[in-house]
């Protein structure tokens, strides 16, 4: 292993890249260090430098000026929006970077499909961020199923409770709402359970079929005469969960993410014109606020996937039916469950992790990423090369298809369409 930090540069200074992923640096400085920044917002480029003292010629806009480039460093972390993932991605192949890449790959299976073969080709290094992989949480479970303690698994219920709020701030009002923009809600929010689960059963999909819709978050559910603007003296303002001066409260996790200051009258300024401050009846949103994923795997598994806005918590809740046993599991309260068959023997198991976002898979991620850049054979360690995150993506794609069409997707012949 070589000794000394790796340097790496950040492309895209946004929540995920700026305060969940470069944070590792601050805590584990002889790991890793970045030298670099590419980011088009000029407050969110001067924070990233302040904080992580990048000179002012490391700075740039433009991920084309970081690029344009001789290779300067060991690793890029791309953080851009989902349409700017393919480009850069591809380009930093060709410079030789090692790369940890935001999911999706992209937000069109042409372009996934194109710059995995390409990465193959040039026996490049690319990690996608398929942060549950490295959530100690579901690494425990991953470890349960693998020592076939509850003997094989027959099915899986897995639930992605979004959290009320959190879907109207990043899938109503925020970056995510429309997928002509951006990319279809079971692609951007849920290609990491299309992952988890090709990596729980430690199998491929056959065949998929979807269903949902854009149910709530539409013009027809508003309330009479409400405003555009939550600030525009909207009479419903006291009985609506998800007004805009929710982000007032200083426990609100999204509040920063609006408004970086700590100054009220900033914020409320945000509000009156930016985009979280907009009714959520009122929005340019598209993207589905539920949808149920009905999967069979190879091997006869199958699976069931329900994704939900309306729910009062964020977290991930699941069921793995087994020959043997079952095992229930709590994501965010980190709480396993086992029921053995044969003796009725209950075992409760709570997992620890550290305080970063992902219970822990933020911070964990990193430490795979920084490993896996050092050595040559990283062995058994956890990262999701973009070979094995390609086949997630085309889950999200052929069940977005079958929801469309309510047909069932075959997942080959669905692949097939997209290769030269």
């Amino acid at each position: 292993m070589e000794k000394g930090p790796i340097r790496a540069a950040l492309v895209g200074a946004g929540e995920r890249g700026m305060n969940c992923y470069a944070p590792y640096a601050l805590t584990h400085p002889d790991e890793i260090q970045f030298v670099a920044v590419a980011e088009p917002d000029t407050t969110k480029r001067d924070l990233f430098s302040r904080k992580y003292e990048i000179p002012r010629d490391m700075q740039f806009v433009t991920w084309e000026d970081l690029l344009i480039r001789d290779r300067f460093c060991d690793a890029l972390l791309i953080c851009t929006q989902d349409s700017l993932h393919f480009q850069p991605a591809k380009q930093a192949v060709k410079k030789g970077y090692s790369i940890l890449l935001e999911k999706p790959v992209s937000n069109k299976l042409d372009e996934c499909i194109e710059l995995t073969e390409y990465v193959g080709k040039e026996n490049a290094r690319v990690h996608v961020c398929h942060v549950l992989r490295h959530v100690p949480f579901f690494k425990q479970v991953k470890s349960i199923i693998d020592s076939g303690v509850l003997g094989t698994v027959i099915s899986i219920q897995h639930n992605e409770n979004v959290g009320f709020f959190h879907y109207a701030h990043s899938y109503v009002r925020g970056n995510w709402r429309n997928s002509t923009v951006s990319s279809p809600m079971i692609l951007s929010k849920s290609c990491h359970d299309m992952d988890l689960l090709n990596w729980l059963t430690g199998s491929t999909c056959r065949s998929i079929a979807s269903f949902g819709s854009l149910r709530y978050f539409t013009g027809k559910n508003a309330p009479v005469q409400v405003p555009g603007r939550c600030t525009d003296g909207c009479a419903d303002e006291n009985r609506c969960p998800f007004s805009a001066y929710h982000y007032l409260d200083p426990e609100n996790p999204f509040r920063y993410i609006v408004y970086s200051g700590e100054d009220t009258m900033g914020l409320v300024k945000e509000l009156k014109t930016g985009p979280y401050g907009r009714c959520v009846y009122r929005c340019d949103n598209n993207v589905v606020d539920h949808q149920v994923v009905i999967i069979d795997f190879e091997g006869g598994i199958t699976s069931a996937f329900t994704m939900c806005a309306f729910s009062h918590e964020t977290s991930r809740t699941l069921k793995i039916m087994c020959t043997h046993g079952e095992m229930r599991g709590h994501m965010e309260r980190n709480e396993i469950e086992l029921h053995d068959f044969l003796t009725g023997y209950v075992a409760k198991i709570t997992v620890t992790h550290s305080d970063s976002l992902h219970s822990g898979g933020d911070e964990e991620i990193m430490r795979d990423f920084v490993r896996w850049v050092r050595q040559k054979d990283p062995g058994g360690l956890s990262v999701n090369t973009i070979q094995n995150a390609v086949n997630s993506h085309v889950m999200a794609f052929a069940a977005e298809e079958s929801r469309l069409s309510g047909k069932t997707v075959q997942i080959n012949e669905f692949y097939r369409k997209y290769l030269k």
